[in-house]
Order: C-alpha cells, then sequence, then structure tokens
C-alpha cells in the first residue's frame, strides 16, 4: 500500500487499487469556530483537493470539528461516491455519508478483482466518560485477502480502547494513528487523541510492522508534534514512518 501524506489528520491511502482519503482538511492557516471558542490552524495542507484527486471512499472519524472535516473537506465530500463515518455525522450530513457501526463491514470492489472490507472499530475521543462532551467517533480497519491489514485509528485516546481491537482483529501490518495530544478546556487536562508515549505503546499492543503516525501538527490545540515522536518512537526503529507533508511511503 501506498501513504500520501496532506497535513493534520489527512492522507491518502491506496491499497490493493482502491484509494481512499481520511479525515479531510483543506482549508488555509486561521481560526475556526467551534461553539463559543475556536481551534486554531497554523499551516495548511501540503496539497488541495485537485491533487487529492478522486477517491472510492472517505474514512471520516467524525464531523463535528473543524481539525478533522473543514469548509474544504465538506465540499470534497460531495465528490465522493461514499463517506463512511459515524451514525450522527450520517445524521447532520446526509448523503453521501453513511454509518458504519463498531464491527460491522463494508466492502470496495478492487480493479483487479476482489474487494477490500472496511470495518468499523471503536474510538473514544477523550477521558472515559467525555463522549457527550466531544461526541461519537469511530476508527477504522482495513483488509482483504492478500492485503495488509490497516488500523487506521481516527481520534482516539484510549489505549483501553486500542487494546479491545487488538484482540478481535490480531496483529496489524500498518498503524496509523492519530497523535498529538490534543487539549481543549472541554475536558480540561486529559487528552483528545493519543500522547506521542500512547501512539509508541499502541504500536506495540497492536504488533504494527509499519507505524504511521498522523494528525500530531497544523493546529494550535496539539500539545505534542514531530519532535515528541521522534523521541518517544525510537525504539521502534525502522517500523516508523514519520512523513513531511506531501510525502508518500511505499509499505509491503
Amino acid at each position: 500500500m501506498e501513504i500520501r501524506y496532506v497535513g493534520g489528520p489527512t492522507a491518502v491511502l491506496e491499497i490493493g487499487g482502491v484509494r481512499l482519503l481520511t479525515d479531510p482538511t483543506f482549508d488555509p492557516p486561521g481560526d475556526y469556530p467551534i461553539g463559543n471558542r475556536a481551534l486554531v490552524k497554523t499551516a495548511g495542507p501540503a496539497f488541495g483537493p485537485d491533487d487529492a484527486g478522486s477517491v472510492d471512499a472517505v474514512l471520516l472519524s467524525h464531523d463535528q470539528h473543524p481539525d478533522n472535516l473543514d469548509k474544504a473537506g465538506r465540499t470534497y465530500l460531495s465528490s465522493a461516491p461514499v463517506v463512511l463515518s459515524t451514525g450522527s455525522a450520517a445524521e447532520r450530513i446526509g448523503e453521501p455519508v453513511r454509518a458504519l457501526p463498531n464491527w460491522t463491514h463494508t466492502e470496495l470492489a478492487r480493479p483487479g478483482g476482489g474487494a477490500l472490507r472496511i470495518t468499523g472499530v471503536p474510538a473514544q475521543h477523550g477521558p472515559d466518560g467525555s463522549e457527550h462532551l466531544v461526541g461519537e467517533v469511530t476508527g477504522f480497519v482495513l483488509s482483504g485477502e492478500a492485503l495488509p491489514t490497516v488500523y487506521v485509528s481516527g481520534d482516539n485516546a484510549s489505549l483501553n480502547v486500542v487494546r479491545d481491537i487488538a484482540a478481535r482483529v490480531g496483529p496489524v501490518d500498518v498503524a496509523v494513528l492519530f497523535a498529538g495530544g490534543a487539549r481543549t478546556p472541554l475536558v480540561g487536562d486529559a487528552y483528545l487523541t493519543l500522547t506521542s508515549d500512547d501512539v509508541a505503546e499502541a504500536a506495540e499492543i497492536l504488533g504494527a510492522r509499519h507505524v504511521v503516525p498522523l494528525h500530531f501538527e497544523h493546529w494550535g490545540h496539539f500539545t505534542q508534534g514531530r519532535d515528541t515522536l521522534v523521541k518517544s518512537l525510537a525504539g521502534l526503529g525502522d517500523r516508523v514512518h514519520l512523513l513531511e507533508p506531501g510525502e508518500r511511503v511505499t509499505l509491503s
């Protein structure tokens, strides 16, 4: 498979001939209101929607926060044949967003025959008991005959959730982990996403052969970034692919 990093939580994934895009964020830097506050975007994407090109599906962890789905990202959704996300996202946005409940799956046809299976898996966007504040979030597992097994975490802050997924899915080939140690006043001092140390632990829990962090830069509420990931993931050696915006990597 190939992963091309756009910036923030956004990347183009190509696996078995199927093209996917995670959490579309293509807006420029600036303040993005959410309720009575705003999230600050500090850098724009490495390339825009036109360069990302058409995809077979969008994997949308959630729609309620502008660092995971912004204005240009919403426009991009309208051109996608299908968007897989939470039930609440499907209710708020409508077509082409489809709910993919935890542990259910859908399949996308591969160009040469066969299918890519996409399974919805749990995600917890903050400490225990915070879903009524932060909203519903989902993750994804990609799999198929003669294909790598890929876990895309979405905005998950819980290692217990990672343990539950590992117990059901088994070792994964590629772990795409949303990091950044995000914090906002909404949940006090608690983290909304994995810290850099959590990413390292999650990689071991999952038995991942490759680890690709996303969602660790370009927003002011991320408390950790590239420098902390370098330190925390040093022990994983060449299993780690810490991409620069616009960079792509081929994994086998």
